[in-house]
């Protein structure tokens, strides 16, 4: 029998208003909305129509003086649970910044609370300034971040697994309604941290919330190796983007795991037109909309150097490389790559990364958006794609009406979803518990 043909995954990157800087500008956006949850709630419904495998919410925890984010995503999450049935919902938690037991307990109530929708976005917190407002006069190094993040990682999956399948009983006659032996405590002592267990939470419908993680960097690498189930990644040529997704399937199986345990992810900022002049147009009032000031400001963070004392219209000053830096490596690469590489000036860097903050923005008509997606999906070098719409509603409401029709005529995306997890939305398996492997044996 012949095999099925292999589909892509879409995830739909919500931010804001949207992924272009000047998204609060743009007409028809109505930016009183961030603080009102029926707009999430719809952008969610939407998604959710359209068939995405997933809705994702960034975080940052350290205040900025432009762009506004707004809600914290796992009290966000809960919200959007209630209003949807199928689609994922994964959100950002830094392991830097906040404890295991916490946080598993937080994902697990939310896998319950969404009948199995849950994934959690690992991240070590690249800006510096995140350790002023937890207690600390200076960021962890990116190799500590690391190693940290590592050990966390062995800690809340040994509590998502402290209770069996199983272990609720509910025995009215007994007077019975938890298997003790089922339950059990994991008496984990590391370097960073000591933690008795268990959970307070049953064992959650997809054993463990999926695991995303975001970073290309050696150790981002390393890391998702071991643990992850989804990159989110950041490539904007295709060769490099093949070479990562070959790297990832060589590290993977090294680290004992099968390739099927594992899609990539890239971002994609998508700027759609009827024609190509029409979508150019778009990107050019967007890029108009533009404060220099704030994508100075954008720039001058993630460099760790001011540039607003460079000329605009001149190359960037000589930099360290990544390895060198402390701050979010992978971001770094990929703006200093794209700037030598294209020789770029400050000013039209700045213009390249304000709709995508460094993914891969694509520009055109939805056969040709389609077309570019297909090219990287089929020749393997991802798995499908984190789709970045420049604004909201619109630019979500262009892909989802004349983009994903295209791609499920090509038989590349679901027409229904066949699962009612997040799990089984995106091919992956459900975790085994270690601890009712052992007594097993």
């Amino acid at each position: 029998m012949a095999e099925p043909m292999r589909q892509m995954h879409l995830n739909c990157f919500m931010f804001g208003l949207g992924h272009h800087e000047a998204a609060w500008r743009y007409k028809g956006v109505d930016p009183t909305q961030l603080s009102d949850i029926r707009y999430y709630h719809r952008l969610a419904q939407m998604a959710e129509r359209a068939k995405f495998d997933s809705i994702f919410f960034a975080d940052g925890l350290a205040g900025g003086k432009g762009y506004v984010n707004f809600f914290e995503p796992l009290t966000l999450m809960s919200s959007l649970a209630g209003v949807t049935k199928h689609i994922g919902l994964i959100g950002t938690v830094s392991t830097t910044y906040t404890e295991p037991y916490n946080l598993a307990r937080y994902f697990a109530s939310l896998d319950h609370i969404s009948k199995g929708r849950v994934g959690w976005n690992i991240v070590t917190t690249g800006h510096a300034a995140a350790a002023l407002n937890f207690n600390r006069d200076a960021h962890m190094e990116h190799t500590e971040r690391y190693e940290r993040a590592g050990e966390f990682l062995d800690v809340t999956t040994a509590l998502w697994d402290s209770w069996e399948d199983g272990a609720l009983v509910y025995d009215k006659a007994a007077g019975v309604m938890t298997d003790a032996a089922r339950i059990r405590e994991i008496n984990h002592v590391g370097k960073w941290f000591k933690v008795k267990g268990p959970l307070t939470i049953p064992r959650v419908p997809q054993g463990h919330p999926v695991l995303v993680q975001a970073g290309s960097s050696e150790d981002g690498r390393a890391f998702a190796a071991k643990y992850a189930e989804v990159i989110y990644t950041m490539q904007t040529e295709i060769g490099e983007a093949r070479q990562f997704y070959q790297d990832m399937q060589t590290r993977l199986v090294a680290a004992g795991r099968s390739p099927g345990q594992l899609k990539i992810l890239p971002g994609i900022a998508v700027i759609i037109g009827e024609t190509e002049e029409e979508a150019k147009e778009k990107e050019w009032r967007l890029n108009e909309l533009s404060s220099l000031q704030n994508g100075l400001r954008r720039l001058s963070t993630l460099l760790g150097r001011d540039m607003s004392q460079y000329p605009l219209d001149g190359p960037l000053p000589e930099l360290p490389d990544a390895s060198e830096v402390n701050n979010q490596q992978t971001i770094y690469k990929v703006y200093v790559d794209l700037a030598r590489r294209e020789n770029l000036t400050i000013r039209q860097l700045i213009h390249r990364t304000a709709a995508g903050r460094g993914d891969l923005t694509v520009v055109g008509t939805p056969l040709q958006i389609a077309d570019q997606l297909e090219k990287w999906f089929v020749t393997r070098a991802c798995d499908g794609f984190n789709i970045m719409p420049p604004y909201f509603p619109g630019g979500l409401e262009d892909f989802i009406q004349h983009v994903i029709p295209e791609l499920q005529r090509r038989g590349l995306f679901r027409t229904e979803y066949t699962g009612s997890t997040l799990r089984e939305h995106l091919g992956l398996p459900r975790p085994v518990n270690r601890f009712a492997a052992v007594s097993s044996n």
